[in-house]
């Protein structure tokens, strides 16, 4: 590894488990559906589920819950993420790793997370950090290899002294790397064995020496 200055974590699936968000999209916004519509959780779920099928990940409008909420005519985001806030939760390691590595490098994020979500995702951790970016709310594209960029160029840092680790393959590995930064792939499930990825946070270490 060339020598490194940065840090850079995605939030959800990396630092934060997803039980937040799973909560919000396939249990708080079908529950709020149904009384707005007078269905079944059953129905209310096939007509949610089928709506974000249609839409599909590659699209901005998947991340954007004031699209959903509106679409679906449910009021307010706040009260359906307010219901749902008592399931944020970080791995095991994470703490632990934040309070080691912060101080010998400068920590960063890069989510693509909206801000509203991140709100409550980083509530304990976000005093480690010095950048925080969402690509939906701040530059409002998925996380490609302009955006890893972009951020670079806001931190005043060329993108071999950045290292990014996430656990999505095209958002936080490719498209890192494509941008010239350092990447890791976190895989927690341990399946994969390639060069630069990870099963646990704990061994990011190994590849900063």
């Amino acid at each position: 590894m060339n020598a490194i200055k940065v840090i850079s974590f995605d939030v959800e699936g990396t630092l934060v488990t997803t039980d937040f968000s799973y909560g919000i999209w396939f249990e708080a916004m079908p529950e709020s559906y149904a009384q707005r519509h007078g269905l079944t959780i059953e129905q209310a779920k096939a007509v949610v589920e089928e709506e974000y099928r249609k839409i599909g990940d590659q699209r901005m409008e998947w991340y954007d819950i004031n699209y959903w909420v509106k679409k679906f005519d449910l009021g307010t985001r706040d009260m359906l993420m307010d219901r749902r806030k008592h399931r944020v939760a970080y791995y095991s390691e994470v703490e632990e790793l934040l309070s080691e590595l912060d101080g010998n490098y400068t920590l960063s994020l890069a989510s693509g997370s909206p801000r509203e979500f991140l709100h409550y995702l980083l509530k304990d951790i976000k005093s480690h950090f010095a950048h925080v970016f969402s690509s939906t709310s701040d530059y409002r594209q998925l996380k490609d290899s302009h955006f890893y960029e972009n951020i670079c160029r806001e931190m005043g840092v060329r993108p071999h002294e950045v290292i990014h680790i996430g656990d999505n393959w095209q958002f936080d590995y490719c498209a890192a790397r494509d941008a010239g930064l350092q990447a890791l792939h976190l895989d927690r499930s341990g399946k994969r064995h390639d060069e630069g990825s990870l099963a646990d946070l704990s061994q990011i270490s190994t590849f900063l020496r």
